[in-house]
């Protein structure tokens, strides 16, 4: 019944030619359709699972790419997926063999951190950048098949890309990173990132390696975002923003948030109870960016850059932009 007064007071304000108050949070869609498939990249010789979640409108949607961490799959982090596509976008969730829960799935217990950090290596990170834009070449071939289910559902000039911990290297590699030798992996289909646990360079300046992004960035990061594998601690988490060229970027740190903030489960070593504003306040914050940057939505750059923003976060969260 709410969700029927939402859809209905949502069709009421736009046939009066008026707004109601910008809310990222407000979802008036009926629940998202979810596909599984399997992208053939025949290339690499190398398949590729995603899960897409579907607006249920039939129209040419934005479409945003999600890279799951290390050890994780398709299936990961859906509550994000679902409240994207809530939101009207096509969010397609990227699996990457190799450093995909088939990493640790029959692994003791014990060895499994071993395991994980053996994947954690050059080879499965360029892997996972060449597995974006075969998804996306995927992508527009299905979206021109009139027997395809995402025949003129898709569209493809307005493409996000996010992702966590590994995930999230994979998002700096491919929307605007530089690196110290190779011609880099940046895809200009990209037109915004939302990059969840960022990570310096491994090698070189941190400067050069991020002061060329041309496009519009969120980082998304927690006081406790640490981890076992590579040994990360939530100060290196906070490199990458300095580094960042002015105008349209965006940094949000979480109080007490660990690294699984972005999962739906905890990971090994974590202590923290969960805060469920975290989610709120993630949630929020990047269907606002997505709402800018990939739908030129005026009200929504305004929250963003506004104190509106601030209504979704707690007193220890940081924020900040440029």
């Amino acid at each position: 019944m709410k969700r029927l007064f939402a859809s209905s007071l949502l069709i009421q304000v736009m046939a009066s030619g008026l707004r109601a108050d910008y809310d990222p949070l407000l979802t008036a869609r009926e629940q998202p359709e979810q596909k599984d498939l399997v992208v053939e990249d025949e290339k690499r010789s190398r398949e590729i699972p995603i899960r897409v979640y579907l607006p249920t409108d039939q129209a040419a949607a934005p479409v945003v790419l999600f890279s799951h961490g290390l050890g994780g799959n398709r299936e990961g982090s859906a509550f994000l997926g679902k409240h994207w596509a809530a939101r009207g976008y096509v969010a397609v969730f990227v699996q990457h063999p190799g450093s995909d829960d088939g990493v640790w799935k029959d692994t003791p217990l014990a060895q499994r951190p071993a395991s994980l950090k053996q994947a954690a290596n050059l080879k499965n990170f360029l892997l996972r950048a060449q597995d974006i834009p075969a998804v996306l070449d995927q992508l527009k071939l299905w979206s021109m098949d009139t027997a395809h289910a995402f025949a003129g559902r898709l569209d493809l000039k307005r493409i996000g890309m996010s992702g966590h911990s590994f995930g999230a290297a994979t998002t700096q590699a491919v929307s605007g990173q530089t690196f110290p030798v190779g011609q880099g992996a940046t895809d200009p289909r990209i037109k915004a990132a939302v990059v969840m646990s960022p990570s310096g360079p491994v090698n070189g300046d941190t400067q050069q390696a991020f002061g060329e992004v041309k496009v519009p960035w969120m980082l998304l990061t927690g006081t406790k975002d640490t981890s076992i594998i590579n040994r990360a601690d939530a100060k290196s988490r906070l490199v990458v923003f300095p580094a960042l060229p002015p105008g349209r970027k965006y940094e949000l740190v979480l109080d007490k948030a660990e690294h699984s903030v972005f999962t739906e489960r905890a990971l090994l070593g974590e202590t923290e109870s969960r805060n469920p504003n975290h989610h709120r306040a993630i949630l929020a914050v990047t269907t606002a960016f997505w709402d800018a940057y990939l739908r030129d939505d005026a009200e929504a750059r305004k929250w963003l850059d506004g104190e509106t923003v601030r209504s979704v976060l707690e007193k220890g969260d940081q924020w900040q932009k440029k």
